[in-house]
């Protein structure tokens, strides 16, 4: 156990110098993010002794690759991923250009599911091109007793 902690403990400081009274930025969200799924990844390559390296890499790529996404997005790019999370068929792709930032995103629901407690939730894959470089990523989101989705990964 003591060799998947410290990555850990990295992601929930991140996490804690974000958190404060101020919504956090579409950046700050991304790297986040990215920091965790990079960190799981990275945890699930590596192996032996070579484990917490490649863990404590993923975390820093994952939130590298995570603000560069988060820094083009905006709150409209949100809105749209969550409504192809709300009327998009698994593999159904949504695209759009972000007017401001001109970052091409496509977001496309890949697996639906429910969780014991009757909550659906499903994966999603965002493709966002900028400059002509593509980023990914992936998450998850549920929804809420309201109807809405939330992202929660």
């Amino acid at each position: 156990m003591k060799k998947i902690i410290s990555p850990f403990v990295a992601i929930l400081f991140a996490i804690g110098v974000t958190a404060c009274e101020t919504s956090p930025t579409q950046e700050e969200v991304g790297a986040i993010t990215g920091a965790i799924v990079g960190g799981v990844v990275g945890n699930q390559i590596g192996g032996g002794k070579g484990r917490r390296l490649a863990t404590a890499g993923g975390v820093i790529l994952g939130a590298m690759v995570g603000a560069r996404i988060g820094r083009h997005l905006d709150r409209e790019d949100e809105r749209r991923a969550l409504l192809a999370l709300e009327n998009n068929r698994t593999g159904q792709y949504s695209r759009w250009t972000n007017p401001d930032s001109g970052a091409v995103v496509a977001v496309v629901p890949t697996r639906t599911y429910e969780q014991s407690g009757g909550q659906y939730c499903r994966e999603y894959q965002t493709e966002v091109t900028v400059g002509g470089e593509n980023e990914k990523a992936y998450g998850t989101a549920c929804r809420q007793p309201d109807g809405s989705w939330q992202i929660v990964n």
